[in-house]
C-alpha cells in the first residue's frame, strides 16, 4: 500500500510527524528554507529508505541534518541511508552505538526473525557531530535546539526543540501507550530528567513512541517513573517485597518487574 505526504501530520508550522505502526514509533521532520532535518531514522536501512522516500513526497528539500535522540537501534539503524546528511547526537550516542551496536543487531535478529536479513545488512553509522549539554543548529536558517537533561532511558537521551513552533521532541524519555523500556535506563535519574523535560513543554510534545501529547502527559509520566524509583527504594529497605512493589506499580504488572529490577541494580551501585 503506497504512502503519501498526507500521512505526515503538520503539528506546527513546517514541523511534521509520522506515526509508524512498527514499534508504534513517532518520526519528526523539520523544514527550513531549502532543506530538511529528520529526527530518528528507524530500525533498518529498509525502513530508513521507505521513510526517506516518503519525506521526498512531503518536500523537495534535501535532508541535510539528522538528529538521533539516543543510541538505540530503532532510532539509529536507518542513519546510513540519509548520508551525506550531517548526523547529530549526544556525546555518548556514538560510543553507545559502537559499544552496543552488534548486541542490538543480534537481539533484533533473534527476537524478530523476519527482520534478520534487513538487520544483518545495516551499516552502523554513528553521529559525527556531538555535544554535552546544549547545541544550537540551523536547518535552512531555522533554529533547532538540542538539549541533554540527564540520564533517563539511556545515558545519552536528548530532547529536540523547535523554538519558533513551540514543539518538543522527547525521544524515549517519554513513551505513550506502553511501559517505557528500562533495560538500558537509569531509573533513579530518570524522574528528574523527565521533570526537566516537562518544564520545557510549551505546546505539542512528541514521544519516541505513541501519540503526540502535552504538558499534562509529560508531568504524569515523570510522576510514574518517580514512583518506580520510590517503590524500588522501599524494596531495598525491606519495607516491601518485589512482588508487592510490582502490584503497586503505576505501569502494568506484567511489564513492571524489569523497571523495578533495573532500579534495584542502580540502588546497589551496579550501573554507575
Amino acid at each position: 500500500m503506497p504512502h503519501h505526504a498526507a500521512d505526515w501530520v503538520e503539528i506546527a508550522d513546517r514541523v511534521f510527524t509520522k506515526r509508524y505502526v512498527f514499534f508504534d514509533q513517532e518520526i519528526g521532520v523539520v523544514l527550513g528554507d531549502g532543506e530538511a532535518l529528520v529526527i530518528d531514522t528507524r530500525v533498518t536501512e529498509v525502513q530508513g529508505r521507505v521513510m526517506r522516500d516518503e519525506i521526498r513526497e512531503l518536500t523537495p528539500n534535501p535532508v541535510t541534518l539528522v538528529v538521533n535522540t539516543h543510541w538505540h537501534h530503532d532510532h539509529t539503524f536507518g542513519n546510513h541511508v540519509f548520508r551525506p546528511a550531517v548526523i547529530w547526537g549526544h556525546e555518548r550516542c556514538a560510543p553507545g552505538m559502537r559499544e552496543h551496536g552488534e548486541r542490538m543487531r543480534a537481539e533484533l535478529a533473534s527476537s524478530i526473525p523476519e527482520l534478520a536479513e534487513a538487520v544483518a545488512a545495516v551499516t552502523i553509522e554513528p553521529p559525527e557531530r556531538s555535544f554535552s549539554e546544549h547545541a544550537r543548529i540551523h536547518v535552512g536558517g531555522r533554529l533547532v535546539e538540542l538539549r541533554y537533561l540527564g540520564r533517563a532511558h539511556t545515558d545519552a537521551d536528548i530532547v529536540v526543540e523547535v523554538p519558533d513552533a513551540g514543539v518538543l521532541f522527547a525521544g524515549d524519555i517519554l513513551e505513550d501507550g506502553a511501559t517505557p523500556y528500562f533495560g538500558d535506563g537509569y531509573p533513579l535519574d530518570w524522574p528528574e530528567t523527565a521533570l526537566r523535560l516537562a518544564a520545557r513543554v510549551r505546546g505539542p510534545v512528541v514521544p519516541g513512541h505513541g501519540a503526540i501529547r502535552d504538558r499534562a502527559f509529560a508531568d504524569e509520566q515523570a510522576a510514574a517513573i518517580g514512583e518506580i524509583a520510590r517503590l524500588a527504594r522501599e524494596v531495598r529497605a525491606d519495607r516491601l517485597s518485589l512482588d508487592e512493589a510490582i502490584a503497586a506499580s503505576p505501569f502494568a504488572p506484567a511489564t513492571s518487574r524489569e523497571p523495578l529490577e533495573r532500579a534495584l541494580r542502580q540502588l546497589r551501585g551496579e550501573l554507575d
